[in-house]
């Protein structure tokens, strides 16, 4: 019994969290003719709380990489994520796998996200991870051993939508099996083998 009431009262939850979506998004459009937000929805909905509250921030525009125009501008306002030479990064490809596997070697440079304090300069890294992907063709496990620490063999399966635009792009859409060149991550640079 206290299942079917537990099953019954996150229906009538979920019920009520859409009737409030429906709601709040059917009084006014969220985003104004020009791409931006509006920010008077928010205003509205904060105009019950204590004057001492601190109002809702607007809601930001968010990368829409496959609306942009000939020019790579996007298209109703917003950004457009990028590859390092500036081209934008396209949509993926129709049939592009859901996730992917991947292997990794990781060279880290100072700055990356959990660099250590002695880590090495950006441009002798780069210089190393060049040379590591040429021998990454090869031999792919020596060059993981070779590699930083979080350097592995395989990191496991992952989902679109959890990596850069332009890394996910990159990983994507390379055949299964090929090592890639040294890709800027926030981390460091990655050598990438897809294995499934």
């Amino acid at each position: 019994m206290q299942r079917w009431l537990s099953i019954l009262l996150g229906l009538a939850a979920f019920g009520l969290a859409v009737l409030v979506v429906v709601r709040t998004t059917s009084d006014r459009p969220l985003l104004r003719p020009d791409g931006r937000p509006d920010a008077a929805p928010l205003a509205a909905a904060d105009a019950g709380k204590a004057k001492d509250a601190a109002p809702l921030a607007p809601l930001a525009v968010l990368p829409a990489p496959g609306l942009i125009d000939q020019a790579g501008e996007p298209l109703g306002g917003g950004t457009v994520a990028r590859f390092p030479d500036g081209r934008p990064v396209p949509p993926l490809p129709e049939g592009a796998p859901k996730h992917v596997r991947l292997g990794v070697v990781l060279m880290t440079f100072a700055g990356a996200q959990g660099a250590p304090p002695s880590a090495r300069p950006k441009s002798d890294v780069l210089a190393l991870a060049t040379k590591l992907a040429a021998d990454a063709k090869s031999d792919f496990h020596a060059a993981v051993i070779r590699g930083d620490s979080g350097s592995s063999d395989d990191i496991g399966r992952i989902p679109r939508g959890v990596l850069e635009p332009a890394l996910e792009y990159t990983l994507f859409t390379m055949p299964t099996g090929a090592v890639s060149e040294p890709l800027e991550t926030p981390r460091g640079y990655w050598i990438a083998k897809r294995s499934e």
